[in-house]
């Protein structure tokens, strides 16, 4: 798309510049719109940045699919990890769908520590994957190779570093909508996002300590669960009543932090990842 400007307002922008440029470095606090100028001479200290959270999601479908997808209305992300990135100069190449200063429509009913719509807050990445896949033999799921995992840790620290995004609010689809959501799966490399800067993760020794010698599979206080993830972000019941939509919370959890067994159940070595959290990130 061309954008063509007033010969005027193009003529003085011009000349501004080249003033600039001969006198030595100087601020410009007035923009020519055209129609009229926008002075920047006074700035407000009350600001920040619409972007407060990272959602990480996987697609479902092959890059082609997923570009179409995501680009054909209905839904979108402001960038796409393909599974298999080409490099230029030796940097994998990503897609990007959105500017980051605009919502993009990827996170629909949504809720994280208190913040709704996470749509209007977040910025959006969909990683290239398949997700789940059911056979006779039970589900499998397919996994992120090296080379989308490197891609993917090298745009998520420099949004999480320009953003300065808190670790707890590095989350999955399946973290801020667990009734209906279950990406990114539990083979997301989690635990190596974390190693790179980004992202939360409890400390064995914390989780050790708060386990106490209990079986890890022992069960564990459905309503006091349920109480360290509500403090933890997700959007979760504090009645002690395990019903369906609570499991789908636990499973969620599960699957971020601990992936080898997703199944819902209270049990104690969830109850102590949570605890461990929560002193790390919310002593």
């Amino acid at each position: 798309m061309i954008v063509r400007f007033p010969a005027a307002a193009l003529l003085r922008a011009l000349l501004g510049v080249l003033l600039c440029t001969l006198l030595g470095a100087c601020t410009v606090t007035k923009t020519d719109r055209g129609t009229y100028i926008a002075d920047s001479s006074y700035q407000a200290k009350n600001a920040d940045s619409r972007v407060r959270f990272l959602v990480v999601h996987y697609t479902e479908i092959d890059e082609a699919g997923s570009l179409a997808v995501l680009t054909g209305g209905g839904v979108s992300a402001h960038y796409v990890v393909p599974d298999a990135p080409h490099t230029e100069g030796g940097e994998p190449v990503v897609y990007q769908l959105v500017p980051e200063e605009q919502r993009a429509w990827h996170a629909g009913v949504s809720e994280w520590q208190g913040t709704t719509e996470l749509n209007a807050a977040s910025i959006g990445i969909e990683n290239v994957n398949l997700g789940p896949v059911d056979t006779p033999q039970g589900r499998t799921w397919q996994p992120y190779p090296p080379a989308q995992v490197d891609a993917l840790v090298r745009l998520a620290k420099d949004i999480v570093t320009r953003y300065r995004i808190p670790p707890t609010r590095v989350v999955g689809h399946s973290d801020i909508a667990p009734q209906r959501k279950i990406d990114p799966g539990p083979l997301f490399p989690w635990r190596t996002l974390y190693d790179a800067g980004i992202g939360a993760w409890p400390d064995a020794a914390a989780v050790a300590r708060h386990l106490a010698g209990r079986d890890p599979k022992a069960p564990a206080d459905v309503k006091l669960l349920q109480d360290k993830l509500r403090r933890y972000g997700y959007a979760v019941a504090t009645d002690g009543v395990l019903d369906e939509k609570t499991r789908r919370v636990f499973s969620a959890f599960q699957m971020h932090f601990r992936p080898a067994d997703y199944a819902g159940n209270p049990d104690a070595e969830s109850d102590a990842i949570a605890a461990a959290l929560l002193d790390k990130y919310f002593p």
